[in-house]
């Protein structure tokens, strides 16, 4: 895994915390319930600090918050370049817009199905994986926000059925779609597979509405992810989206259909 600056913070700031509170690494090991080859790993930047390692770590050697702050650091550091902009819009926004014809957004991926793309999509291997899956899953923050963005979901019903991880993964994953879909700022619908062509296939975006100004997109791409602003362009995504919604299933018939799904993934 290569190392970067906030990680090796991190690691400096735990090993001075621990040797500062007079400890050994099997005795806050101990402390916090997990292995000291593990406080050691994270010590010499060999593991990137998970959540709760991270919050155990931080009471029981009284960091005042400050691995915690570190930690979100690291998950910022982690994102590609041209992500951490579209980061700070998503988490800004006041709508979200998203169409998916492959695989579920983001902000509503399980760690299993995380993990599984992650995996299997992309090049990195072993605890490389660890720091942009987390990431990732802080991102869905935004959605437990007091006051969270209306967030409207399509996805074609493809993405229901490709086996991403594993029938036990899907079937969690579909299952957390039918929960999240509960919530009353999050509407979700799906494409039906008996559609034929349609604007969608070519490809997913996402429309996000700031507080101030006018609608932003994000296309994403094999190489990287491009955000659009010009007016022109994003006219013609939000009628692309608009013709996306119109070819899909309402929200009450969407949880069903996903329900259904659920279940055969047994």
């Amino acid at each position: 895994m290569s190392r970067m600056p906030m990680l090796e913070l991190f690691a400096g700031e735990l090993r001075r915390l621990r040797v500062d509170a007079g400890m050994s690494q099997e005795a806050l090991g101990e402390q916090l319930n997990y292995s000291a080859s593990l406080v050691a790993a994270v010590e010499q930047s060999r593991r990137p600090p998970r959540e709760e390692f991270t919050q155990r770590c931080d009471s029981v050697l009284q960091a005042g918050g400050l691995l915690v702050r570190i930690r979100e650091a690291i998950l910022r550091e982690s994102l590609m370049p041209w992500f951490r902009e579209w980061v700070t819009i998503e988490q800004e926004a006041v709508t979200l817009r998203s169409f998916q014809p492959l695989v579920v957004p983001g902000l509503l991926q399980t760690e299993g199905y995380a993990r599984a793309l992650y995996e299997g999509a992309s090049h990195l291997a072993g605890d490389e994986v660890e720091q942009p899956l987390a990431a990732r899953l802080a991102r869905q923050a935004v959605l437990d926000r007091p006051t969270p963005p209306q967030f409207v979901v399509v996805l074609d019903q493809g993405v229901l059925e490709r086996p991403i991880g594993g029938a036990q993964v899907m079937r969690e994953q579909l299952l957390h779609l039918v929960e999240v879909g509960q919530r009353p700022r999050v509407h979700l619908h799906v494409v039906p597979r008996g559609v034929g062509a349609y604007p969608g296939v070519n490809g997913a975006f996402v429309v996000a509405t700031p507080p101030e100004g006018d609608d932003i997109v994000y296309l994403d791409n094999q190489l990287q992810g491009t955000i659009v602003e010009r007016t022109v362009d994003v006219n013609s995504l939000r009628q692309t989206w608009e013709s996306v919604r119109a070819e899909a299933l309402p929200h009450g018939a969407t949880l069903r259909m996903i329900s259904e799904a659920a279940e055969q993934w047994t």
